[in-house]
């Protein structure tokens, strides 16, 4: 969205120093800064600040700083880049209609939002969040990328605590919630699942009475804060006692799901072009927030088939060899993991086999979450590669690292299947990039 560099100023309260030049979007990475953003230096580990020349060099024609001496070009000065960047993204959110959604839950979160898009684009000029972009840092970055006639805008927003989707909230003022499900992930850091419901919940408590909130008829966490809002509340699920729901499922050889959708606007067959039977209820609330926002049926079904998922999520592909790779490493907790396993299950395979890393951030109940899981491939009839994760237990075979589970693969031949998936500090994409070479 183009602003001038005066307006920025005014809008987060900054000294604007030098010209007052254009700017369209704004970036918090120097290396991929695109001409006319405004550099914003994040101060973490290390201090942004250091890579202002390279961002002017790169293009950015200004910048956010803190420093009494700035480093050239056309600066603005303010007390904390962070809480300008916010406030930047609050500016954004006053220019565009009143049709944003916010997405979140423990599972599911992000192939909503990519589904959600693709169904919004099919009626409005549509922004969405980059990959996960979901964080006080990159929720104003996708707000500052809209083009300045957007129409609707998906955001995707994640929570590390109490409080964090209340103040993504505040910058983006969601007219629309949609909350996937609420699960015993990242408990190390909530402690318990109330506490997640709890943070999950701040979505929908944001929403003005004029609003939608989007909620899983299916889990009774989710169902439950329909009385944590004053907005319409629209339930989505597997039951027909849903407002919007799904039946005659049927899920072909390349794991993608048919159904028959069922809506308060009209009925249609729906393929999905995403993998796996997990991702039904995400269209179903996919569904649910299009057509309480006027896009018609028909289009919700061509959206929903045309959408594409984020990278490292469910990708099906052939080795050279013959062998099957659902690489789905993007990241892992039970839930997910459980159902990847059951998708590897419904591939048609001579042998199967799942090559799993860490499951991060579950607390104390870790060890027997992973193994729980092993457990389950185990019944499943599918062996488990475990990569520099001991409890996945005595049912898995264990790698030390990448290479040693390639090793591990080296005799799989024509016919055999295999999966890919762990949290994202195991990175094991690339595990799958090297069976497909």
């Amino acid at each position: 969205m183009h602003f001038r560099a005066s307006e920025v100023a005014a809008a987060v309260g900054g000294q604007l120093i030098g010209p007052d030049v254009e700017i369209d979007g704004a970036s918090i990475d120097s290396r991929s800064i695109r001409p006319g953003q405004l550099f914003v230096p994040i101060v973490a580990e290390r201090d942004g600040h250091d890579f202002i020349p390279a961002a002017l060099a790169g293009g950015a024609t200004a910048y956010f700083t803190t420093h009494a001496e700035p480093a050239g070009g056309t600066a603005i000065r303010v007390a904390d880049t962070a809480l300008a960047l916010a406030d930047l993204g609050r500016a954004v959110r006053r220019r565009i209609p009143d049709r944003v959604v916010g997405v979140t839950g423990s599972v599911g979160k992000t192939s909503t939002k990519d589904l959600l898009a693709g169904v919004l684009a099919t009626t409005y000029r549509t922004a969405a969040s980059e990959k996960s972009f979901n964080n006080e840092l990159g929720l104003p970055i996708t707000l500052a990328a809209a083009a300045d006639d957007v129409e609707a805008v998906v955001l995707e927003m994640g929570a590390r605590g109490i409080g964090h989707i209340e103040l993504l909230c505040s910058i983006a003022s969601p007219t629309v919630g949609v909350i996937t499900r609420v699960e015993g992930v990242h408990l190390e850091l909530f402690g318990d699942i109330e506490s997640v419901a709890r943070a999950k919940g701040e979505l929908v408590e944001s929403l003005p009475s004029d609003g939608i909130a989007v909620l899983n008829a299916d889990h009774r966490y989710v169902a439950a804060m329909a009385d944590r809002t004053s907005a319409r509340v629209l339930r989505y699920g597997l039951s027909p006692d849903a407002d919007v729901y799904a039946s005659d499922i049927v899920v072909d050889d390349e794991l993608r799901a048919s159904f028959r959708l069922h809506t308060p606007w009209g009925s249609t067959d729906v393929r999905l072009g995403a993998r796996g039977e997990h991702q039904v209820p995400n269209a179903l609330a996919t569904a649910a927030a299009g057509g309480g926002l006027g896009v018609p049926v028909e289009a919700i079904a061509a959206g929903m088939t045309a959408a594409e998922l984020s990278g490292l999520r469910m990708e099906l592909a052939t080795s050279s060899q013959g062998v099957t790779v659902l690489n789905d490493a993007y990241n892992a907790n039970p839930t997910s993991m459980s159902a990847a396993l059951r998708s590897l299950a419904a591939l048609p395979a001579s042998r199967r086999v799942a090559v799993l890393g860490t499951m991060a951030e579950l607390g104390a109940d870790s060890p027997a979450q992973h193994e729980a899981i092993a457990l389950e491939a185990r019944d499943l009839g599918i062996e488990v590669i475990a990569v520099a994760e001991s409890t996945y237990g005595e049912t898995a075979r264990h790698a030390a690292d990448v290479d040693a589970a390639v090793a591990e693969l080296a005799g799989l031949g024509d016919g055999a299947a295999v999966l890919v998936k762990g949290s994202r500090v195991a990175a094991l994409e690339r595990v799958a990039q090297a069976l497909l070479g």
